[in-house]
């Protein structure tokens, strides 16, 4: 298992069990956190489940597809560790990563 920590808008945080093969954006939504809407259910197309990753495991992520960065674009709380969780797979590297939910846009 891997453990991915979650940061709520309010500060709060929670450390949630992941299975790698899963996306990053199934594993937030699973675990009951709200704050990720996922409008789309991780098609890339609506840019909710919008994170902010820990520098620690930002070289582990796969490069950014141009939809991505194209919705990404489109929020006005874009930072350069921003990823939509949707694209974010799961893997044995990623265990013990951080990650913010973004605010709403």
């Amino acid at each position: 298992m891997t453990t991915i920590h979650v940061i709520n808008r309010d500060g709060s945080s929670r450390a949630i069990e992941a299975t790698p093969g899963q996306s990053l954006m199934e594993v937030i939504r699973d675990a009951g956190v709200d704050e990720l809407l996922a409008l789309c259910g991780g098609c890339c197309s609506c840019a909710t489940c919008h994170v902010i990753i820990d520098d620690a495991a930002m070289g582990w992520l796969a490069k950014m597809s141009d939809d991505e960065n194209d919705l990404l674009d489109s929020s006005d709380h874009r930072t350069a560790n921003s990823r939509l969780s949707c694209q974010v797979p799961i893997t044995p590297e990623l265990d013990g990563m951080t990650v913010t939910i973004a605010k709403e846009d």
